[in-house]
């Protein structure tokens, strides 16, 4: 049994909120300068110039590389063997939103109730938080900072057996098709099928977290993902939503086990800056 105070959680997280707003990974970068490269879109290809630009001004200095700095969403795998000392887990959480949020000078977006009254938190707080159990005495967190505009693009449908797998993909074809230029595209399609309401939309949340160019590791879902990535860069809405064949950088797709009267589907959208960080204490 390991022993780990919590304020060593609360610390990397303070780290890794100011980071992931900052520093995009290479695995998207990449991919958008790739993107860049096939364009056929004159305005396409200006377009990810710019978001390029952005790119290295983010990192040069040292400033957010979008204005909506997100919704703290933070996935945490905890080791079984691991004794969390000195505080509560949640708390120990949101103190390292709260000094990220404040010392890396993002904006803060969350309202404390969703429907009346609407007031700012003044700090991003509280976080939504996904805990996992796993073997070991590790604890593995990963941040993901999720924009309002590419997150008010996402759907979780309630479909059944008999729509099998062409009705999903033509849901996430329809879906991208729908929301246009709003998610801020070039985007990162995350799809999770199967379990039940709430399991498929945290798996599509998931997915968009998988590295750019990492497949399912079922062939018959990777198969289906290289299709919706096709599809969808087919539908010509294009950087920005200004027309090209960039409208998606990748699509990810996770499933798990169902019952047998249901078949849940969630996508859940990313903009072109698809922000994550992790560190493994």
């Amino acid at each position: 049994m390991r022993d780990l105070d919590v304020s060593e959680i609360t610390d990397v997280l303070r780290e890794i909120c100011i980071s992931a707003n900052v520093f995009l990974g290479e695995d998207v970068k990449t991919a958008i300068k790739k993107a860049r490269d096939a364009e056929e879109s004159p305005l396409g290809k200006e377009i990810l110039d710019v978001i390029l630009d952005n790119h290295s001004i983010s990192e040069e200095s040292d400033m957010p590389l979008c204005q909506d700095t997100g919704f703290a969403v933070v996935f945490l795998e905890i080791g079984q063997d691991v004794h969390l000392t000195g505080g509560y887990l949640e708390d120990a959480v949101n103190e390292g939103v709260r000094r990220g949020y404040k010392d890396g000078y993002l904006r803060k977006s969350i309202v404390d109730d969703p429907s009346i009254s609407r007031k700012n938190t003044g700090d991003n707080t509280p976080a939504v938080i996904h805990t996992r159990i796993v073997p070991g005495e590790k604890v593995r967190i990963v941040f993901a900072p999720k924009g309002g505009g590419s997150e008010n693009m996402s759907e979780v449908r309630m479909m059944t057996a008999a729509d099998g797998i062409e009705g999903i993909k033509d849901f996430v074809v329809e879906r991208v098709r729908k929301s246009g230029g709003n998610p801020c595209p070039p985007i990162v399609v995350g799809v999770g099928i199967g379990g039940t309401f709430e399991k498929c939309a945290y798996l599509a949340k998931k997915a968009v977290l998988r590295p750019l160019g990492e497949h399912n590791p079922d062939p018959r879902y990777a198969e289906v993902e290289k299709e919706l990535l096709q599809r969808i860069n087919d539908l010509g809405i294009g950087p920005a939503g200004f027309g090209g064949r960039t409208t998606a950088l990748g699509v990810n797709v996770e499933t798990f086990p169902c019952h047998i009267a249901s078949m849940p589907v969630a996508v859940n959208i990313q903009c072109h800056a698809s922000r994550h960080k992790e560190r493994t204490l």
